[in-house]
């Protein structure tokens, strides 16, 4: 029992150096992140597209 109290208090010590990210940080970041999984999603959906329109084309013929 002393070894997962003492794995647990070193945890909450690291746990306090850490440096959080304030608010306004937080919200740039998500938007960071969701403008580019939405950029990536819409390019790929594009290029699937692209490429079975070529394909029925090419099938096509």
């Amino acid at each position: 029992m002393g070894k997962i109290r003492e794995f647990f208090n070193g945890v909450v010590s690291e746990m306090r150096k850490v440096s959080w990210p304030k608010r306004k940080e937080l919200t740039r970041y998500t938007v960071v992140v969701l403008s580019t999984v939405i950029f990536m999603a819409v390019f790929f959906a594009l290029v699937d597209l692209g490429i079975s329109t070529v394909f029925r084309w090419f099938l096509k013929a």
